[in-house]
């Protein structure tokens, strides 16, 4: 363990990528960090975390920001149930601690939406204590480091790594920040799930699996059932320079975001027009395709031009090109947006 801890702070100190939550011991701005990461590239957070920086420098902007200001900021990434309960956390923050992030790991792991791996991060990063962290990253690291067998998704695995974790942030002598990172950024850029590059790994001499020339086998993860393929037909409505948006409902998914009037069909439904008729409207001309990807659902949102010849029925209203710009759209939704209204 001292022999790997030091090994991966030494790569870590002179191969760590330049990235803006890492010039700052914020515990909020890390926090922010760590949840746009979930499920999303570094390369694509950085924007992101960026323009949130300037919006909600703080937990206290963040807390008291309108909601739909906060999910704007969000737009595109997706799992908009962090944002929320981002907000949810900020707000705690404010109420109980002050607007002081938490120092204690109990109390960090007490924040709406955030768990293990998040409040282990922010401790060891901010705060520099011993807190273990296990990511995918992490997961595929010590799997193969330390030779371990089985799903790390079966509970007994899964306590195995979280030990092997722990017992590498607590080596004596080891700065935890550096450690943990070196771990994530290992996973990153190293210790790849496909075509690993061994030769350049700074603990290639302490690594089980490629003894046994075994790096590509593990983590023995099962196979992912296949994409669900689902569709959606969705209905453009044009008033005197305005369109027919709705707000999705406030709970469920995508809560609180924007759209065009649309619903799930199954697959093989041929009468699309007809399938207008329950909005109040008629379909014409098909507009165009979107294809859409979330998690394991692949999805084609096909839109419509159509008419309405009665009045708007709530939650459906009307907004300009600019208006619904403003607003937090659904991604499949702000591709349409993106075409229709240039």
């Amino acid at each position: 363990m001292r022999v790997v801890a030091k090994k991966l702070g030494q790569w870590y100190r002179k191969n760590a990528r330049d990235l803006p939550w890492r010039r700052t011991r914020d515990p909020y701005a890390i926090w922010i960090s760590e949840i746009m990461l979930q499920q999303t590239q570094v390369k694509t957070v950085i924007p992101y975390f960026e323009r949130w920086m300037r919006a909600f420098p703080t937990v206290e902007a963040l807390a008291r920001a309108p909601l739909q200001a906060v999910l704007k900021q969000w737009e595109g990434l997706g799992y908009y149930r962090r944002v929320r309960n981002a907000q949810a956390a900020a707000v705690q923050i404010v109420e109980r601690h002050g607007g002081q992030f938490p120092t204690t790991f109990a109390e960090v792991l007490a924040l709406p939406g955030v768990g293990r791996y998040t409040a282990g991060a922010i401790c060891s990063v901010a705060f520099h204590q011993p807190t273990p962290i296990l990511d995918g990253n992490v997961i595929r690291v010590l799997s193969r480091l330390f030779g371990i067998e089985g799903n790390p998704r079966d509970k007994s695995v899964n306590k195995k790594l979280w030990s092997l974790a722990e017992a590498l942030v607590s080596v004596p002598g080891v700065e935890p920040s550096q450690l943990n990172q070196a771990l994530m950024e290992l996973g990153a850029l190293i210790c790849l799930p496909r075509l690993a590059k061994c030769a350049e790994c700074p603990v290639k001499g302490r690594c089980l699996a490629l003894a046994a020339n075994r790096v590509e086998e593990l983590p023995a993860l099962r196979a992912r059932a296949p994409a669900r393929q689902r569709r959606f037909i969705a209905f453009l409505v044009r008033r005197r320079g305005k369109f027919l948006v709705r707000p999705r409902p406030p709970e469920g998914v995508n809560a609180g975001l924007w759209e065009f009037p649309n619903l799930e069909v199954p697959l093989k439904t041929k009468d699309l027009a007809a399938l207008a008729r329950p909005f109040g409207m008629a379909a014409t001309d098909p507009i165009l395709q979107v294809r859409h990807a979330i998690t394991n659902s692949r999805i084609l949102l096909e839109v419509f031009q159509a008419t309405l010849p009665m009045p708007v029925q709530p939650p459906c209203v009307w907004k300009t090109a600019a208006e619904a710009k403003r607003l937090p759209f659904t991604s499949a939704h702000r591709k349409v947006l993106e075409v229709v209204a240039n």
